[in-house]
């Protein structure tokens, strides 16, 4: 590894957004690493939580820098200057490492280096990114992508994932999980972005008043062998008719809604109580273990055991 990688310098900008400025500074803060802040224009700098920051350095920072960090980019539709995206492309021609977090993707992409590489970003803002940069192939649920040269993070607390994952790139599992033990951190997690997507309760629990009734039944009587029929049934009409409105008022299948209601409690259940893995599949209708875990697997991309180790530090 190239000695300067230990050099880390984050590349922040106003509004920051503290807590990804936080997750690189928590992981890069002991020796071997050193770690400072630049900005293009030092000097107080507005963070998204409501407080200010005092940068002392320029970009001349980057100069010296083996790993520059972009703790977020916000907000996402504005343009770099011409001076930052020359310092990135500056410091990657001489060999310096570049890592993104959460929105700081969108950074790198208007720099070009990201063209025809998979990248991470926050899946809120992965639909955005593929658009405005079209070269860029952007997967929305993985935690992070490591090219060498480049790496970039998901949403957020991803970049603590990603930062570990350099650390051990950098000196071994012994030495990263030491660092993950000093932050109370798991050092590797199970999974993707995607078990953490939250679609938010108004598609959760009621579409709009036509459904409502049958979409509050559901819910109430997951654990039973519901069938698009019984959902029909409920509100009078044909499975045709239901599953038209359905496509209509919630862009999706009732059979695609009900299995996604069943995954949602089932994340309940392994976040909130000790139920084993065959009790959860009689309460969610899912009829056994093995038929969750294979759902479970399919929607979320990592096993009902590896989620709970995640939410419940087990």
């Amino acid at each position: 590894m190239p000695k300067d990688r230990h050099r880390v310098v984050a590349l922040v900008t106003a509004p920051q957004a503290s807590f990804e400025l936080g997750c690189a500074a928590a992981v890069f803060r002991d020796p071997p690493y050193r770690f400072s802040v630049c900005a293009e224009q030092p000097g107080n700098l507005r963070t998204t939580d409501g407080f200010d920051m005092v940068v002392t350095s320029g970009l001349r920072a980057l100069d010296s820098a083996g790993t520059i960090v972009v703790p977020g980019w916000l907000p996402i539709n504005r343009e770099p200057s011409q001076q930052v995206l020359r310092a990135l492309t500056r410091a990657h021609r001489r060999g310096a490492r570049l890592v993104s977090i959460c929105s700081g993707a969108y950074l790198l992409a208007a720099t070009g280096l990201l063209d025809g590489r998979r990248v991470a970003t926050h899946w809120r803002y992965a639909d955005e990114l593929q658009r405005r940069f079209p070269a860029v192939p952007v997967d929305p649920d993985v935690l992070y992508v490591d090219h060498g040269d480049v790496a970039t993070s998901g949403g957020s607390g991803t970049g603590i994932d990603l930062c570990l994952h350099l650390v051990r790139r950098d000196h071994g599992a012994s030495y990263a999980s030491w660092v993950a033990r000093r932050m109370v951190m798991p050092p590797h997690r199970e999974g993707g972005q995607i078990q953490y997507r939250s679609e938010g309760p108004e598609l959760i629990n009621r579409g709009s008043e036509s459904l409502g009734a049958v979409l509050d039944w559901a819910v109430a009587h997951l654990g039973e062998p519901i069938t698009v029929d019984d959902l029909a049934g409920r509100v009078n009409v044909s499975a045709r008719t239901l599953a038209r409105r359905f496509e209509e008022q919630l862009g999706m299948a009732p059979g695609q809604w009900l299995l996604g209601q069943r995954i949602a409690r089932t994340r309940v259940l392994l976040e909130e109580t000790d139920l084993s893995v065959d009790a959860i599949a009689t309460r969610v209708g899912l009829s056994s273990a093995t038929n969750l875990r294979r759902r479970f697997r399919a929607a979320l991309h990592t096993t009902p055991s590896g989620y709970r180790r995640a939410y419940q530090g087990r």
